[in-house]
C-alpha cells in the first residue's frame, strides 16, 4: 500500500503530537456517535408497533385554535424548568456549557403568527426531527459568538456546530414534590396492605367452612397464596352470594378485600414522560445529528434524567412494563398517549430544588378574550455532580 504523503507531513510535523491528538479525538468521538446511532436504530427494531411503528410516517398534527389558562400555565412552568437546568449547568461546571436550542416561541394559539410558526415548527420536525430543549457543548466547542441561545437559528447555518455537541436534553417539569407524593403513596400502601391482610384472615377464620365447598373451595387457594409479595398479582372476580346472612358477610369481606387491593395496586411513583408521538422525531434528530439525547423530569424538589436509548430499551421489552413504565393517555396533556417511566428506575441529577417565585399574569386575547396564568421565575437546582456524569457518560464536569 502507497504511502499517504499527507499523513506523513502530519506524523512528521512538529506539532505531530498536538495534530495527532485531536485527530485521534475527533475520530475516537465520531466512531462512538457512529456506535450509538446504530444501537438506538437496533433497538427501535424490537420496539413492538403497537407502541412505535418505525415503518411509518409520523401523523402531522393541525395547529391548536385556542390556548387555555392551563396550558400557557404548564408551559410557563416547562421554560422555568428548561431555564432551571440551563442555569445550573452553566453555573456549576468547569469545562461544559448548555445552550437553549429547542423551537420555542411566546406566541399562543389564537395570535396573530402562531399559525406560520406552527407550521414551520411541523416543517422542521420532518427535516431534522424534534431539537431538544437544551446542548451541552464541551467549552472549547462553544462558539461564543453563537452565544447561549440558538433557539432561532435556522438549522441549516448551525448543522455542524450541533454534530460537536456531547448531549441534547429534553426537559420536562412536573407539578409535584416528588418526596412528599414518595411518602403519601408509600403510607397509603402500607395502609391498605395492613387492611387486605386482615381482611383475609378474618375470612379465613370465621369463614372457611363455607369455602370449603367444592365451587368455592379455589377462593382457599388465592387467599393462601396472598402477601406483601404477592398482591400486586393476584386478581380474581369478587363473589356475590346473599342466599343466607353468612353469605352476605362473606360477599361483603371479599368486597372490601378487592377494594384494598385494588388501591395497593394502582401505580405508586411519578414518572419521566415522553410522549409517544416524539419518539420518532427524537429517533430522527439523533439520526441527524448522532448525538445522545436525555429525558430530564423537573419536580418542585428534585429532578430525576434518563437516556433516550434506555427509554428505547425498556419499552421493548414487555416484561418491563408495570415495574419500569406504563402506557397510558395523558389527560393533564390533550390525552395523548405517554410512556409513564418510574423515576425510581432512572437517575437523580439534581438532589435538591429550591422553589421558584411566582406571579399572576393577565393576557388579552382577539375579542376581549382574558387569560390569567402563572409565570415562574428563579429557584436554584443543586446537581448531583457523580449521578450527571454517569447519565451523560462524561468524565469531568
Amino acid at each position: 500500500m502507497k504511502n499517504n504523503p499527507a499523513v506523513e507531513r502530519t506524523w512528521f510535523s512538529p506539532l505531530r503530537s498536538e495534530n495527532h491528538a485531536a485527530h485521534l479525538y475527533v475520530m475516537c468521538k465520531k466512531e462512538y456517535m457512529m456506535s450509538y446511532f446504530n444501537e438506538i436504530k437496533k433497538l427501535t427494531k424490537s420496539i413492538p408497533v403497537s407502541i412505535v411503528d418505525f415503518s411509518q410516517p409520523r401523523d402531522r398534527t393541525s395547529a391548536p385554535t385556542q390556548a387555555s389558562s392551563n396550558f400557557i400555565t404548564n408551559k410557563e412552568q416547562g421554560d422555568w424548568a428548561e431555564d432551571l437546568i440551563f442555569r445550573a449547568i452553566n453555573e456549576a461546571s468547569h469545562n461544559y456549557v448548555a445552550v437553549r436550542y429547542g423551537k420555542s416561541d411566546d406566541l399562543i394559539a389564537g395570535e396573530k403568527g402562531f399559525d406560520q410558526f406552527y407550521n414551520e415548527f411541523q416543517d422542521e420536525l420532518d427535516t431534522i426531527g424534534k431539537r431538544p430543549d437544551l446542548l451541552v457543548f464541551k467549552k472549547e466547542d462553544f462558539d461564543i459568538e453563537l452565544g447561549y441561545n440558538i433557539s432561532k437559528v435556522e438549522h441549516s447555518e448551525i448543522e455542524e456546530y450541533v454534530k460537536k455537541t456531547v448531549a441534547g436534553l429534553e426537559i420536562r417539569s412536573s407539578a409535584f414534590l416528588i418526596d412528599k407524593y414518595e411518602e403519601e403513596m408509600q403510607n397509603r400502601t402500607t395502609i391498605h396492605l395492613d387492611k387486605a391482610m386482615g381482611v383475609k384472615d378474618k375470612i379465613l377464620l370465621e369463614y372457611s367452612d363455607i369455602l370449603e365447598h367444592p365451587k368455592k373451595k379455589h377462593f382457599i387457594e388465592i387467599l393462601n397464596g396472598l402477601n406483601k409479595n404477592t398482591i400486586n398479582a393476584v386478581n380474581f372476580r369478587r363473589p356475590s352470594w346473599y342466599a343466607t346472612d353468612r353469605l352476605s358477610e362473606l360477599s361483603l369481606l371479599f368486597k372490601e378485600l378487592k377494594e384494598n387491593i385494588i388501591i395497593v395496586q394502582k401505580r405508586d411513583y411519578l414518572s419521566i414522560t415522553p410522549k409517544v408521538e416524539d419518539i420518532k422525531v427524537v429517533y430522527k434528530w439523533t439520526e441527524k445529528f448522532n448525538v445522545p439525547h436525555y429525558y430530564f423530569q423537573v419536580f418542585f424538589d428534585k429532578s430525576y434524567g434518563i437516556s433516550f436509548k434506555n427509554i428505547l430499551s425498556l419499552i421493548a421489552d414487555p416484561e418491563k412494563e408495570g415495574g419500569y413504565y406504563e402506557i397510558g393517555k395523558d389527560t393533564k396533556n390533550q390525552n395523548k398517549t405517554t410512556i409513564k417511566i418510574n423515576t425510581r428506575k432512572t437517575t437523580q441529577v439534581a438532589y435538591k430544588i429550591i422553589e421558584p417565585g411566582h406571579n399572576s399574569v393577565r393576557r388579552e386575547m382577539g375579542r376581549g378574550r382574558l387569560l390569567f396564568y402563572v409565570t415562574f421565575e428563579k429557584g436554584t437546582a443543586y446537581l448531583d455532580i457523580d449521578s450527571l456524569k454517569s447519565l451523560l457518560n462524561i468524565e469531568d464536569f
